[in-house]
């Protein structure tokens, strides 16, 4: 198979791949309104579900770069195994009683795995680039987008029971921990160097880095505040217009 053959399979897989795992990121918190109806969730117990898959990733992220795991190990092997700890966290939560602490734990292990899947796969994408960066770089935050976006997809289909939201979304990943060992890394793939501390204050004095990171900072907060707060929004706008036994659904 022929370069521009393999990189085309390659990425197409790799958006597949990033698209299902995502759709964890956002599985719990589509179902709050929901939660709610069934379990009378408190207004802390929501907030928690929204933001424990947040703080989870963050931990996640700066723990992976510390630890360089994924320059120190196979790319697809690190998406590989967070994909699978993080459907199996997920699924966990069809055993657990949502109003306890414990579905609360698994969000937040579900957001530390989800450092292993976003940038990997951001990652694994440069591998193949070669004059068009910003096209892959757009290309997975596109599929990451979709994905973060489908459990409310699923929720609308299913509203009669949440359990098939969170089957559905660890469905999902399960087949992007299985196609992404069909993907390929491509030649700009390099082994691991040492992990040196101040050049982690390069993004900040470079005045073109700082203003770059700033601005997705602020767009972040924006971003995943929308998709948090949009079942709660709904659910307000529903039952202004309907009853309340069918806005609940």
């Amino acid at each position: 198979m022929n370069y521009t053959s393999e990189k085309f399979k390659s990425l197409t897989l790799l958006t597949i791949c990033e698209l299902s795992a995502m759709s964890l990121w956002f599985s719990a918190t589509a179902l709050i309104p929901s939660f709610r109806a069934k379990f009378n969730i408190s207004n802390d117990q929501a907030s928690l579900l929204a933001s424990a898959v947040q703080m989870g990733f963050v931990l996640g992220t700066l723990l992976s770069a510390v630890l360089m795991v994924a320059d120190r190990f196979d790319p697809k092997r690190v998406f590989l195994a967070s994909a699978l700890i993080a459907t199996t966290a997920n699924a966990a939560i069809l055993l657990s009683d949502p109003t306890t602490f414990t579905t609360i734990a698994l969000r937040f292990i579900t957001g530390i795995c989800m450092a292993g899947i976003y940038p990997v796969g951001m990652k694994i994408a440069t591998t193949w680039a070669k004059g068009d960066i910003g096209f892959l770089v757009g290309l997975l935050v596109g599929a990451l987008t979709l994905g973060s976006a489908a459990p409310h997809l699923i929720s609308s289909f299913f509203t009669l029971d949440w359990k098939l939201t969170i089957a559905g979304a660890s469905l999902a990943s399960m087949i992007s921990a299985v196609l992404i060992n069909f993907v390929e890394l491509g030649p700009n793939h390099i082994t691991a160097r040492e992990f040196r501390w101040g050049a982690a204050l390069t993004a900040w004095k470079v005045k073109s880095l700082r203003l770059a990171n700033l601005g997705y900072l602020g767009h972040m907060w924006e971003l995943y505040a929308m998709w948090a707060w949009l079942g709660v929004f709904l659910d307000a706008s529903f039952r202004l217009t309907l009853q309340n036994s069918d806005a609940a659904f």
